[in-house]
């Protein structure tokens, strides 16, 4: 079995985000970036197909070579190999129609993606790459077992979970649950090592149109002034919560 494993390069969550040019653009300084979460289970899960079913494992990022530290990590976490589509992941059809010509062209059985990336929160592209390679697509996966060409996953609904049989191609949209976060493998020295030595293969990108654009950004508004309350005045209490926060 083939895997491809789809790896978005987003800022680590402690970062301090900024934005520049009146707010249009997003400001790289001094933030580091990490493998998108809902991807990094993903990853996790491969390397577990890897490992019980011998099936190689690809990743693939589309973006510049500044995303290449992240894929060496996969790399490093046990993938076999990487891809990396060389231009900016600029909407979610975009980069969709990249992925999807990398899918494409190296005839992979199964296809891992993050229901959504932590930067954008789009949740277009893994719906997109099934609708243009014409793939199977389970979303909100959180379960995923693959017997030969037959695949069973649970996926999350509202208010419960749902066991769906499939059929590879697969493409699904893998969230927390997919592995558990205590599963989640940090790259040993070895793993690094080795990261030095696999294929990291630089494609170049097919023609797309660019079917949304980012127009500006607003950072969320600052945290009001505390006011402290005795926990005797309970008079002062009310009147707060009535005259000031107009709560009650």
């Amino acid at each position: 079995m083939k895997i491809l494993v789809c790896i978005s390069h987003v800022p680590d969550t402690t970062s301090k985000i900024n934005f520049t040019d009146g707010d249009t653009k997003f400001d790289t300084n001094g933030v580091q970036f990490v493998i998108n979460p809902n991807d990094e289970f993903g990853l996790t899960r491969a390397m577990w197909f890897k490992e019980k079913q011998g099936a190689s494992v690809t990743v693939v990022n589309v973006g510049g070579p500044e995303t290449e530290p992240t894929l060496r990590k996969a790399l490093a976490i046990g993938a076999d190999e990487a891809i990396r589509v060389n231009t900016a992941a600029t909407d979610g059809f975009t980069v969709a129609k990249q992925l999807a010509s990398v899918i494409e062209n190296g005839g992979y059985d199964l296809v891992i993606a993050g229901r959504e990336s932590i930067d954008y929160n789009g949740g277009m592209v893994p719906g997109m790459i099934a609708g243009l390679t014409q793939a199977n697509f389970v979303n909100n996966c959180i379960g995923l077992e693959v017997d030969g060409s037959s695949a069973k996953a649970i996926r999350e609904i509202d208010g419960g979970k749902e066991t769906i049989s499939t059929t590879l191609p697969l493409v699904i949209g893998g969230q927390k649950g997919l592995v558990e976060e205590s599963d989640l493998r940090i790259p040993n020295m070895r793993g690094i090592m080795m990261a030095r030595k696999k294929p990291l293969t630089v494609a170049e990108p097919v023609d797309a149109i660019a079917q949304t654009t980012s127009v500006t950004f607003e950072k969320p508004a600052p945290k009001g002034a505390v006011t402290l309350v005795a926990p005797d005045n309970l008079d002062e209490l009310v009147n707060l919560l009535h005259n000031e926060a107009k709560v009650i």
